[in-house]
C-alpha cells in the first residue's frame, strides 16, 4: 500500500513556518511561493493533515483544473485523509460534516451562492493562488485562514493584485537551490530572435491567438521551428507550446511531411483521444507532442527531455510552468533543453536567475508595467 512520501527538509521547514503563522492568526492570510516541481502539493496535503488533526477544524481545498483536482485527491488518499470531492458530475455539498473538501472553484461558487457563509472557521488553501478566478469564493470564508500556493506570486488581473488578497508572502526554495540539491534538471537554453513585432495584445495584456496563428504558421517560422528541434532535440522526448490550435496542426504536419512522427492534442479531443495520446507519448522514447495550453498545469512526464516555446507570451506564470514541464530531476535525465522562439527569455530573464518575488508581490504595478512596455 502506497503512503505518503516523507517530506524534503526544505518542506519540512517551510510547513513548520506556515504552522506557526496559522497558530499566530488562524483568521489570517498567506501565500507560498514554490517554483514548479517543488511539491507544492505534498505540502498543503501535510498541512490539511495537520491541520485537522491539531484543531479538529475543516479543510477546504480550491482547484480551478480536473487534472489538479484529481492529483491532490491522490494525494490525500495517500496521506489518509478521508476527502470529499466537489466538482460537475458530483452532488457533494459543503454543508456536510466532512473534514477536508476539494473543490472545482466554477462548481463550488455556483453551489455556494445557495448556501449561507462558512461562519464556523477553517483552512482555506488555495492551488495556483495567482489565478483570479478563485476572488469571488473568498466573501463566503470570512473566519477561516487563507493559504495560496503559487511557483508566480503575481496575479493574473493586474486589478486584483495578490498583496490585497494575502497579507504577507512567504518564499519558498529557489529553482537554483533545488537544481543544487536534484530535484530539478539542469537546463540548456538555446533562445532565437525572432521578430515579433505583428502580434498584437489582447484584452489581457498577452498577445492574442489570431496573431499568433499568422505569424507563427508562416513557413519561415516553421522551417525555423524544424531546424532548432533538429538541431537540439532530435531524437529526444519534446513537448512543444502553442498559442493557437491552427498553428499546433501546422507544426504536426510541417514535421511529418519531413517524415518525423509528431502528434497534436488539443482540448477538443476526446476523453479516451487524449488518454490514448499521452500513453504514446510516455512510453515512446523520441516522442514530439504538440500542444496548446493543455498541459501547463497537473501534467506530469518525467521523462520530458525538450520543452520548445514556439510561441511568445506576457504571461511570467505561463512561462515558468512551460518550461517546468520539462525540469523534473531523474537519475537518467540530469539535465533538459528549452528551446525559446518567442524571446521570452528576454523579456522575463532566465528561468535559473532569481526573482525579487518580495518585491513583486508588493510592488505589481511595476512588474506589470516592465514586461509590457
Amino acid at each position: 500500500m502506497k503512503t505518503l512520501s516523507i517530506a524534503r527538509e526544505y518542506q519540512q521547514r517551510d510547513i513548520n513556518k506556515i504552522q506557526d503563522i496559522i497558530g499566530r492568526d488562524p483568521e489570517g492570510s498567506l501565500v507560498y511561493q514554490l517554483p514548479t516541481c517543488g511539491g507544492k502539493t505534498f505540502m498543503f496535503c501535510e498541512l490539511a493533515r495537520h491541520y485537522i488533526r491539531q484543531y479538529h477544524r475543516r479543510v477546504v481545498i480550491l482547484t480551478h483544473r480536473r487534472e489538479l483536482c484529481r492529483q491532490t485527491v491522490k494525494m490525500l488518499e495517500l496521506a489518509d485523509i478521508p476527502t470529499q470531492v466537489i466538482e460537475a458530475d458530483s452532488e457533494v455539498s459543503l454543508q456536510t460534516n466532512a473534514y477536508c473538501t476539494v473543490a472545482m472553484v466554477e462548481t463550488l461558487n455556483n453551489r455556494l451562492s445557495l448556501e449561507e457563509p462558512l461562519l464556523e472557521g477553517g483552512l482555506l488553501i488555495i492551488d495556483e493562488a495567482h489565478n483570479n478566478s478563485f476572488q469571488k469564493l473568498f466573501q463566503h470564508f470570512p473566519n477561516w485562514f487563507r493559504l495560496g500556493f503559487t511557483a508566480t506570486p503575481l496575479s493574473s488581473d493586474a486589478a486584483f493584485p495578490l498583496n490585497k488578497t494575502y497579507s504577507e508572502l512567504l518564499i519558498g526554495e529557489t529553482v537554483n537551490a533545488l537544481i543544487e540539491q536534484k530535484f530539478l534538471a539542469k537546463p540548456r537554453l538555446f533562445s532565437y530572435d525572432v521578430d515579433i513585432a505583428a502580434l498584437e495584445r489582447g484584452t489581457g495584456g498577452d498577445f492574442t491567438t489570431s496573431s499568433s496563428d499568422t505569424l507563427y504558421g508562416l513557413d519561415s517560422m516553421l522551417a525555423l521551428l524544424l531546424e532548432s528541434y533538429t538541431k537540439h532535440s532530435k531524437g529526444k522526448k519534446t513537448l512543444i507550446f502553442n498559442n493557437g490550435i491552427i498553428t499546433s496542426k501546422k507544426v504536426a504536419a510541417y514535421f511529418s511531411a519531413a517524415g518525423i512522427t509528431i502528434r497534436h492534442l488539443d482540448n477538443t479531443a476526446s476523453d479516451s483521444e487524449r488518454s490514448e495520446t499521452l500513453k504514446w507519448f510516455r512510453n515512446t522514447k523520441d516522442a514530439i507532442l504538440t500542444s496548446v495550453s493543455l498541459f501547463t498545469t497537473g501534467f506530469d512526464e518525467p521523462g520530458i527531455q525538450t520543452v520548445i516555446l514556439n510561441r511568445a507570451t506576457t504571461s511570467i506564470t505561463l512561462y515558468y510552468q512551460m518550461i517546468g514541464r520539462g525540469a523534473r530531476y531523474m537519475d537518467r535525465k540530469r539535465t533538459f533543453t528549452i528551446i525559446d522562439l518567442g524571446n521570452n527569455t528576454d523579456r522575463f530573464g532566465d528561468w535559473m536567475a532569481p526573482l525579487d518575488w518580495n518585491y513583486i508581490f508588493e510592488h505589481p504595478e511595476e512588474y506589470y508595467e516592465k514586461i509590457n512596455s
